[in-house]
């Protein structure tokens, strides 16, 4: 991106008292104000959580053995509260299980909703929503929490599924663990509209403007064994 650096700047980091509009606000810190095109920030809980509600799939930053790693995995919100699907052999779980408080962690999900075509190479940029959040994860133990989140995780992806599927069993749930992380530490970021080419550049005979990405699905393709007795669900027929 092509736009100039700017220093951070944090605003107050105050709690807001409950039920003032404030309220509705994750405060800002040092880690989640951006060092570059701030006013693309955003911290309100309304557009935190349409962006993170609208995907299915997150990649969970951590430090193992000294180096970084990034893992893509499944999630799902609840009120303040994220929850990471994994399996109990996966080694972040095994660590955020050995580690009091539990695992430093940076959970990241991004649309990209257009391709922004400029007459520049230079100010080539995409369109995107874009959440970062910050914290300690934990893993879940408390049996009802672990099997509300395992629900969460699958009507997450689609609504209404979870009761209309057998619950894991016990073998089943000692297989599956379960990350907590609250939603404390929290930023949105975000880009629409087009391209910003440079005035000199106007009259360059290049196409520009916006190529936009859209996420659809395609109709439920039942499987080879399912009884044909078997109606498809209205929540599948309404997506």
């Amino acid at each position: 991106m092509s736009d100039t650096p700017v220093a951070p700047s944090v605003p107050p980091t105050a709690p807001a008292a409950a039920g003032s509009p404030e309220a509705a606000f994750y405060a800002p810190t040092e880690r989640t104000v951006p060092t570059r095109i701030r006013e693309r920030a955003a911290y309100d809980h309304e557009t935190v959580h349409a962006i993170l509600d609208a995907a299915y799939v997150c990649h969970l930053g951590f430090v193992r053995d000294g180096r970084p790693v990034v893992l893509p995995t499944l999630y799902a919100r609840v009120g303040q509260r994220l929850y990471v699907h994994g399996s109990t052999g996966s080694r972040p779980l095994r660590m955020a299980g050995a580690e009091d408080p539990g695992l430093p962690v940076c959970l990241t999900v991004t649309h990209v909703d257009g391709l922004v075509l400029a007459r520049s190479a230079f100010h080539h940029s995409i369109n995107y929503r874009s959440v970062v959040v910050q914290g300690i994860a934990q893993p879940v133990t408390d049996p009802a929490e672990k099997a509300a989140a395992l629900d969460a995780l699958v009507d997450h992806a689609v609504p209404g599924r979870s009761a209309d599927s057998r619950p894991a069993n016990p073998k089943e749930a000692a297989a599956t663990a379960v990350l907590r992380l609250d939603l404390t530490e929290v930023s949105a970021k975000t880009r629409s509209g087009g391209p910003n080419d440079e005035p000199e550049d106007v009259e360059l005979p290049y196409w520009t403007g916006v190529v936009p990405v859209r996420h659809g699905y395609g109709s439920p393709v039942p499987a080879d064994d399912l009884a044909p007795s078997v109606a498809l669900p209205g929540y599948l027929a309404h997506l």
